[in-house]
């Protein structure tokens, strides 16, 4: 069996869709999977053992930005539901082309999409239904639950350990995130800096992540300049993969909704997941609604006392 998957962003997004490709490779464990997916993401699914082949690219209607994939597949699966992941379908040779169920910018012309189980209401469940439908229509026997099979890379690891030497790393640390895609999804500076000081009182350094972006430096930033107890800043200075490196290692993560709590939960890690414009029982961190603190009205209602507990009990 061949498999082509249309994932291409973000970072989340990518996270959650990976238990599709393990469903696929679970029914059908012979299989070859191949995932076309952004550059920027791409040691994500590089970080997936269930993928043989990742497929960085940016998909347009020039000529050459899709590549002769050469042999037909036997099911093509857009996981994204836009038009830049559904001309990669396009491209592709299969009878069976089969899709995300929110569709847009056309992409239902080119793959049929699947309506989610009435019990899948998070996001990656409702991403794994598309690999069942596929499984099914193929006549293999669909897994109840696939997982992630995430896991970092030898060579990331050791250089993340060898950066959190450099900065004065040592014993239990917690990794927090204060940026995300939106403003709305920020938890205040003032709260991160009050769990940093209540970590650090409690013998637990806090590392801070996020992009080079002028936005997420800005965020740790004001974070930093409210601790009271000194945080490490590592904004920019991991990859894509690196980053699975350094929270394999760290004992617990703080975030937002944002990517990198979808990586901790792939990988096991506790999570404390910040929610309030979207649902937590739709994309939380997966496995984590335990964790999750939600108030509909603002983060700003989420108190950073409230947090430490809950983090605090997750990291023991």
């Amino acid at each position: 069996m061949k498999f082509l998957i249309s994932r291409l962003s973000a970072l989340g997004d990518t996270v959650c869709s990976l238990p599709a490709a393990v469903a696929l490779k679970q029914a059908f464990p012979e299989s070859h999977i191949t995932w076309a997916v952004d550059p920027r993401f791409a040691g994500i699914v590089e970080c997936c053992d269930a993928v043989d082949t990742v497929l960085p690219l940016k998909p347009s209607h020039k000529r050459g930005s899709i590549p002769d994939f050469g042999e037909p597949f036997d099911a093509a699966l857009d996981l994204q539901g836009l038009l830049k992941s559904a001309l990669v379908v396009r491209a592709a040779e299969s009878n069976l082309k089969l899709g995300y169920h929110w569709q847009r910018e056309g992409a239902s012309l080119f793959s049929s999409p699947v309506l989610p189980d009435p019990s899948s209401v998070h996001v990656v469940d409702q991403y794994v239904d598309v690999a069942r439908a596929a499984i099914q229509k193929l006549g293999g026997e669909p897994p109840e639950s696939p997982g992630f099979r995430l896991s970092p890379k030898e060579e990331d690891t050791e250089i993340v350990q060898t950066l959190l030497a450099e900065v004065g790393v040592s014993g239990p640390f917690v990794v927090m995130n204060a940026g995300a895609g939106w403003v709305t999804k920020r938890w205040p500076a003032p709260s991160f800096a009050k769990v940093i000081d209540l970590l650090h009182e409690n013998g637990v350094q806090s590392v801070l992540i996020g992009g080079k972006a002028k936005a997420d430096q800005d965020a740790a930033q004001e974070v930093l300049d409210h601790c009271e107890c000194p945080a490490i800043n590592l904004l920019g200075k991991t990859s894509v993969r690196q980053l699975v490196s350094l929270l394999s290692l760290a004992n617990g993560h703080l975030a937002g909704d944002t990517g990198s709590s979808h990586i901790a939960a792939a990988i096991n890690l506790p999570t404390v997941g910040l929610y309030s414009i979207t649902k937590p029982q739709r994309s939380c961190p997966y496995g984590q609604i335990g964790r999750t603190l939600y108030d509909p009205d603002s983060l700003a209602n989420i108190v950073p006392e409230v947090v430490f507990t809950r983090l605090w009990e997750a990291i023991q």
